[in-house]
C-alpha cells in the first residue's frame, strides 16, 4: 500500500514505519491517524511481517503530537477506534513494534511511543505530556500507560507539570529501555528487531496475546474510553478553546477555569 503521511520499507520479516510530516515535526491529523490504523491492520494481516520499527522523518522529532495548529483551522482529528496513531487502543496486535525515538516525542507522540513494545532513544530524545499547557489533557493513554511503567507518583508530577524529561531521566524513570548515539539509533533498532525474529515468532505472539489479556483484565479499554468521554467535556470549556488559540498565535495563555 502507498501512503501519503507515513513512509514503510521491508527488510526481511522487519518493517520499517516512518511519520513522514517533517514540516510540522511529524504531528498527527486525522487523515494520519487512519493511514496509521490500515497500515497496522496490514501488518497484522501479514504473516512474513514479524517486527515492526517505527521512528520520525527527520532529526528533530519523532512526533510532535496532535497538530494544534490543524486543529485550530476546523481540521477534525477523528480518530480511528484503534485510537492515536492507530495503536493506543489496539489491543489484539500479536507482534512488537520498537519506537525508534530519533528527537522530542510529544503529548500524543510520547503516547505513541508509550504504546510500543520498546522504546530506544536517541541521546538527543526529549519526551514530554504538555497537553495541560495547552487546554488538554493525556488522553491518548499517557495517563493511564505511565503510571503504569513507572508507578503513579512520578507519572502525576510529568502530567500535572507538562514538563521535559531528557532521555537520561527517560531511561532513570524507565519508560525507555535503552539511550544510544544519535546516529546510531536505526542501526540498534534494527539489531533489536532481528534479535526478535531470531526467536520464535509463535511464542512471541503468545506472549503478546497474554499481555493484551492483562491490559484488558486492567481494564485499560475501559479507561480510555473514559478519557474521551472527559476530553468531550473538556472540549466544551473556554479554557480548552483558549489553549488551542494561544498555541497558534504563540503568546501564553489567559486561563479562567471555566
Amino acid at each position: 500500500m502507498s501512503y501519503e503521511f507515513i513512509t514503510t520499507e521491508r527488510r526481511g520479516h522487519v518493517l520499517c514505519v516512518t511519520l513522514n510530516r517533517p514540516e510540522v515535526y511529524n504531528a498527527v491529523h486525522g487523515p494520519m491517524h487512519h493511514e496509521l490504523s490500515d497500515l497496522w491492520d496490514a501488518f497484522a494481516a501479514d504473516p512474513d511481517l514479524w517486527v515492526a520499527v517505527l521512528t520520525g522523518a527527520g532529526d528533530k522529532a519523532f512526533c510532535a503530537g496532535n497538530d494544534l495548529k490543524f486543529t485550530a483551522k476546523g481540521g477534525r482529528a477523528t480518530l480511528p477506534a484503534s485510537g492515536f496513531s492507530g495503536l493506543s487502543q489496539r489491543y489484539d496486535l500479536e507482534k512488537p513494534i520498537i519506537a525508534a525515538v530519533n528527537g522530542f516525542a510529544m503529548g500524543g507522540g510520547f503516547e505513541t511511543a508509550l504504546s510500543c513494545d520498546i522504546i530506544i532513544a536517541s541521546e538527543q530524545a526529549t519526551f514530554a505530556l504538555p497537553e495541560v499547557k495547552v487546554g488538554f489533557f493525556a488522553a491518548a493513554s499517557g495517563v493511564q500507560r505511565l503510571s503504569r511503567y513507572i508507578g503513579r507518583l512520578a507519572a502525576q508530577e510529568m502530567m500535572i507539570t507538562g514538563r521535559q524529561v531528557g532521555a537520561e531521566e527517560a531511561l532513570q524513570l524507565g519508560f525507555v529501555n535503552a539511550v544510544v548515539p544519535h546516529d546510531k539509533l536505526m542501526e540498534i533498532a534494527m539489531a533489536k528487531a532481528e534479535e526478535i525474529t531470531q526467536v520464535s515468532p509463535s511464542s512471541v505472539k503468545a506472549t503478546k496475546r497474554v499481555l493484551n489479556d492483562m491490559a484488558r483484565r486492567e481494564q485499560l479499554p475501559e479507561s480510555l474510553a473514559f478519557s474521551r468521554e472527559v476530553m468531550s467535556d473538556l472540549s466544551k470549556t473556554d479554557d480548552f478553546k483558549e489553549g488551542v488559540q494561544a498555541f497558534v498565535e504563540k503568546r501564553k495563555p489567559n486561563w479562567v477555569n471555566r
